[in-house]
C-alpha cells in the first residue's frame, strides 16, 4: 500500500503559504505602488495645469499692456492731428509683415478664406478707424471702454445671426454694458462741450469691432477660413483702406511726414503684440480664463490717460468704468 509521506505533506503546504502570502505581499505592494504613481502623476498633471495657466495669464496680461499702449498711442496720434490714413496704413504693413511670416502655404478652401478675410478685415478697418476719430474729441478711457466693450453686442449678434442662446447672467452682462455707456454721458449741466458725434462714432466702431468677431467665428468655424491667411488679408485692408481714406478725405488736408510713420510702425509692433499673445494665451489657457484679463485693458488705459493726459476721472467714470469690467467679467465666464 501508498503510504501517506507526512513530512513531505507538510513541506508542501508550508512551501504553499509561503507561497501565497508572498505573491499576496508582492501584489498588495505592486497595488499600493500604482495608487502612489497615479497620485504623483494627477499631481504632475494638476502642476503642469497650473503653470499652463499662469502661462495662459501672463501671455493675456502682455496683451493687455499692448493693447493699452496701442489705445494711447492712437490718442496721442488722434490729438497730432496728422494723417490717419497713412497712420494706419503703415500698421497694416508691419502688421502684414508678421502675418505673411506665420504663413504655411495656401490654404485649402481659398474661396471662403477670401471671403470672411475682406469681411473681416472691413470691420476691422472700419472699426478702428471710427475709433481713432473718436479719440480726437474724447478721453481715451472712454473710447477705450466702450471700444473694449464689443464682446456684449458680439453676443447679441451670435443670439440674432448665429442662433446661440443667452444665458441669464449673460442678459445680465448687457444691462452692466448698457450701464456703463450711459455713465460716460456727462449731465446736463456739462453736455454742451460733449462731442456727441463722437460718442456715436466709438458705439460705431465698437459694433464693427463685434461685426469682425462674429465674421471671424463664422468664417472659421463653419466656412473653414484659414486663420492664418484670413489675418493677412485684414492687414492688407488696413494698407489700402488706409491710402483709400487718405486720398478721399485727407490728401488736401494733411500730408506725410516722419511722425506720421513712426507713429505707424510703433502701433504695428503693439498691434503684432496684442496678436500673438493673445493666440499664446489662448494656447495655454481657457477663453473663459484669458479674455477677461485681455479686455480689461481699458482700465489701464483709464488710468494712464487720467495720470499723464490729465483727462478727468469722476464718480460717473468710476461707475463706467465698475460696469464694464462686470459687464465682462459675466459674458467671459458665462460664454458657451
Amino acid at each position: 500500500m501508498w503510504k501517506y509521506d507526512t513530512a513531505y505533506s507538510e513541506d508542501n503546504l508550508l512551501f504553499e503559504y509561503l507561497t501565497k502570502h508572498l505573491l499576496s505581499s508582492i501584489f498588495g505592494k505592486l497595488q499600493q505602488t500604482l495608487y502612489l504613481c497615479s497620485v504623483a502623476y494627477k499631481k504632475i498633471q494638476d502642476t503642469i495645469q497650473k503653470v499652463h495657466t499662469m502661462q495662459a495669464i501672463i501671455y493675456a496680461v502682455l496683451s493687455l499692456l499692448f493693447s493699452s499702449g496701442n489705445d494711447l498711442l492712437f490718442k496721442f496720434f488722434a490729438n497730432n492731428r496728422k494723417s490717419i490714413g497713412i497712420f494706419v496704413s503703415v500698421v497694416g504693413v508691419v502688421w502684414g509683415i508678421y502675418a505673411a511670416c506665420t504663413l504655411d502655404g495656401m490654404p485649402a478652401n481659398m474661396t471662403q478664406t477670401i471671403i470672411w478675410g475682406s469681411i473681416s478685415g472691413l470691420f476691422s478697418i472700419g472699426g478702428n478707424l471710427l475709433l481713432i476719430g473718436a479719440m480726437s474729441k474724447l478721453s481715451a478711457g472712454v473710447c477705450s471702454t466702450i471700444y473694449r466693450l464689443n464682446l456684449v453686442p458680439a453676443v447679441l449678434g451670435a443670439w440674432l445671426i448665429l442662433g446661440e442662446q443667452i444665458s441669464l447672467p449673460q442678459w445680465c452682462g448687457v444691462m452692466l454694458a448698457i450701464f456703463a455707456v450711459l455713465a460716460f454721458i456727462p449731465k446736463s449741466s456739462e453736455r454742451k462741450e460733449f462731442s456727441w458725434s463722437c460718442f456715436f462714432m466709438v458705439l460705431a466702431g465698437s459694433l464693427m469691432r463685434a461685426g469682425m468677431g462674429l465674421s471671424y467665428r463664422y468664417g472659421f468655424d463653419t466656412a473653414g477660413a484659414d486663420r492664418k491667411m484670413v489675418v493677412l488679408i485684414n492687414a492688407l485692408f488696413w494698407v489700402i483702406g488706409g491710402l483709400l481714406w487718405y486720398l478721399i478725405f485727407e490728401r488736401k488736408k494733411c500730408s506725410c511726414d516722419r511722425k506720421t510713420i513712426g507713429f505707424g510702425v510703433l502701433s504695428g509692433i503693439f498691434v503684432t503684440g496684442i496678436v500673438v499673445f493673445m493666440a499664446l494665451s489662448l494656447q495655454y489657457g481657457k477663453a473663459a480664463v484669458v479674455l477677461p484679463v485681455a479686455q480689461m485693458s481699458f482700465l489701464l488705459t483709464g488710468a494712464a490717460g487720467v495720470i499723464f493726459l490729465k483727462e478727468k476721472f469722476t464718480l460717473r467714470t468710476a461707475a463706467a468704468f465698475a460696469c464694464g469690467c462686470g459687464a465682462i467679467l459675466v459674458m467671459s465666464l458665462f460664454s458657451k
